[in-house]
């Protein structure tokens, strides 16, 4: 994904997380971000495809960047090739271990948003419940409450962008972000950025297969499977621009 399909999301606080949320979203605190970029939709099926074919599907170490013997991936090999199954080329990829999500990111001269950076670009800095404002979701803003494997393609929400004109931050898959699942306040210096694949990780943004409720911009995939090390059929993720320096 090219920069020019990325979204400056201007430097300043915002309030992260929520006083009447589950308790991992608790307690509402404010985090100050210096400008940065995002991807302005997620990670396509088409695009991870690129990655596998000029990475392959693990790294050195025998570490996977994608299930690709999962039954729930949409991308296989053809020829010997990689490619997006037919119809689910523009869809958000699922699949992607969380190692795979870093390294597709850094291969495309990016990174991984923070678990902050995320939120504020969802969220603004009016403390919405979605990222399209404070009413309740519907088809028109997000793919959501649908069958197993059911993604929608990225372009299909338009209704549901965030006050920076991100899109599919809701619903659809949830995604990756760097930092590791550990309780507020948000410290970017506690040891949640460490970017090795060990710590479970945070997901946001709800699945298409979650409710209604799991799509807020402060959900944080609490009882989402994630195991960092492997693929899930409702995780993808996007990427970011940015510098690591957060002022509390």
């Amino acid at each position: 994904m090219a920069a020019d399909n990325m979204i400056t999301i201007p430097a300043g606080p915002f309030t992260m997380g929520r006083d009447d949320g589950p308790e991992d979203e608790r307690p509402a605190h404010t985090v100050t971000l210096p400008a940065f970029q995002i991807d302005k939709q997620p990670v396509t099926n088409r695009e991870f495809a690129e990655f596998l074919n000029a990475r392959g599907h693990s790294s050195p170490k025998g570490e996977r960047y994608y299930d690709y013997d999962d039954n729930d991936a949409r991308i296989h090999q053809v020829n010997g090739k990689y490619v997006a199954d037919k119809g689910f080329e523009n869809h958000p990829v699922v699949e992607p271990s969380w190692l795979g999500a870093r390294e597709y990111c850094a291969w495309r001269g990016k990174r991984l948003s923070t678990e902050a950076q995320w939120e504020k670009a969802a969220r603004g800095t009016d403390q919405r419940r979605y990222p399209w404002g404070d009413s309740a979701p519907t088809r028109a803003h997000a793919q959501f409450a649908a069958r197993f494997n059911d993604t929608a393609p990225i372009e299909n929400f338009a209704a549901g962008a965030s006050p920076y004109g991100v899109l599919g931050m809701a619903g659809n898959v949830w995604q990756w972000v760097s930092s590791a699942y550990r309780p507020y306040p948000y410290r970017a210096d506690d040891g949640r950025e460490d970017l090795t694949p060990r710590p479970l990780r945070s997901t946001r943004g709800g699945g298409h297969d979650s409710p209604a409720q799991e799509l807020t911009t402060t959900q944080r995939g609490r009882h989402v499977s994630r195991n960092p090390r492997a693929g899930h059929h409702h995780i993808g993720f996007r990427c970011a621009l940015s510098h690591q320096k957060i002022i509390q």
